[in-house]
C-alpha cells in the first residue's frame, strides 16, 4: 500500500484508468469509474500542472506588451519578466525546502512533511505577479517622469528610487506581516501559502525593486529606454508621462515669449 501522495498511487489510478477500466467495460459492459479524494485531487493536480506554463506564458506575455506600450522601451519588459519569475521561483523554491524536504518545520509548527497542495503554486503566481507589477510600474514611473524632465538615465534612477523606496518598502512590510500571520493557522495549506507569499513578497521588495531593478536601469542607462524605429512606428504612443504635453507647453511658451519681445520691440521709439 501506497499514501495517497506518493506517486505509486497516482501510477496505479492512471493504470486502473487506462488499462484495467477499458478491459473490465469490454468484457462485462459495466461503466466502470475510479474516484474518492485521492483520485480527484490526482485529477486536480494533473489539470492545474497542464495549465500553469500556459496560464505563466499568457500573463507574463501580455504584461511584457502592455509594459511595452507603457514605457515605450525593450528593455523594460523583458527586466520585468525575469524579475517577476526570479521572484516566484524562488518563492517556490522556499515552499519545496520547507513541506516536502523538511527544513525548519518546527518553525512553521508541523510535526512532519506534507505533500504541497496543486493550487498553491498558481494561486501564488497570480497574487504575487499583482503585487510585484504594482511595485515595478510605480518605480519605473517615476523612473521615467525624471528621465522624460531632465535626459539623465542615471540620475533619474537614483531619484526614482529615492521617491519610491519608502512607500514600496511599506507597502511590503504589510503585505508580508498579513501573509505571514497565516503561519499561525492549523491548516498546513494555509501555512504552505502564507509562507510561500511572505518570501515571495520579501524578496521582490527588497532584492528585485531595491538592488535588481535599479541597477539594470543605471547599467543600461539611454539605451534602457532604446525602442527600435520599426517597432517604434508600430506601438502606439499612449504618452502616459505627458512627454508630448510637456514639449507643447513649452514651446508655446517659448512661441509667447519670442512674440511679447518682438512686440515690445515693436513698440520701442526710433
Amino acid at each position: 500500500m501506497s499514501a495517497p501522495d506518493d506517486a505509486q498511487t497516482e501510477d496505479l489510478i492512471h493504470r486502473l484508468r487506462g488499462d484495467v477500466a477499458p478491459a473490465v467495460e469490454a468484457n462485462t459492459g459495466t461503466t466502470v469509474y475510479v474516484t474518492g479524494s485521492t483520485a480527484a485531487n490526482i485529477d486536480m493536480a494533473d489539470k492545474v500542472e497542464q495549465a500553469l506554463l500556459p496560464f505563466i506564458l499568457l500573463v507574463v506575455g501580455l504584461t511584457m506588451i502592455l509594459l511595452l506600450v507603457v514605457f515605450r522601451s525593450i528593455v523594460v519588459p523583458i527586466k520585468a519578466a525575469i524579475a517577476i519569475l526570479l521572484s516566484i521561483g524562488a518563492a517556490y523554491g522556499v515552499i519545496v525546502a520547507i513541506f516536502q524536504w523538511g527544513w525548519m518545520l518546527d518553525i512553521v509548527g508541523l510535526e512532519e512533511t506534507v505533500p504541497i497542495v496543486s493550487f498553491v503554486p498558481l494561486l501564488m503566481f497570480a497574487l504575487l505577479f499583482g503585487l510585484s507589477m504594482d511595485y515595478e510600474v510605480f518605480i519605473l514611473t517615476r523612473i521615467r517622469e525624471e528621465y522624460a524632465h531632465t535626459d539623465d538615465a542615471k540620475a533619474s534612477v537614483l531619484t526614482g528610487l529615492t521617491a519610491s523606496a519608502r512607500v514600496i518598502t511599506a507597502a511590503a512590510l504589510i503585505m508580508i506581516s498579513v501573509f505571514a500571520s497565516f503561519v499561525l493557522g492549523d491548516e498546513p495549506t494555509i501555512k504552505m501559502f502564507g509562507i510561500g507569499m511572505s518570501i515571495a513578497v520579501l524578496l521582490d521588495a527588497t532584492v528585485v525593486r531595491m538592488i535588481i531593478v535599479p541597477s539594470v536601469m543605471t547599467l543600461f542607462g539611454d539605451r534602457a529606454w532604446w525602442l527600435p524605429k520599426w517597432l517604434d512606428r508600430i506601438v502606439p504612443d499612449l504618452d502616459v508621462e505627458g512627454e508630448h504635453l510637456i514639449e507643447r507647453l513649452e514651446a508655446d511658451a517659448e512661441a509667447t515669449t519670442a512674440n511679447e519681445s518682438a512686440h515690445d520691440r515693436e513698440l520701442e521709439p526710433v
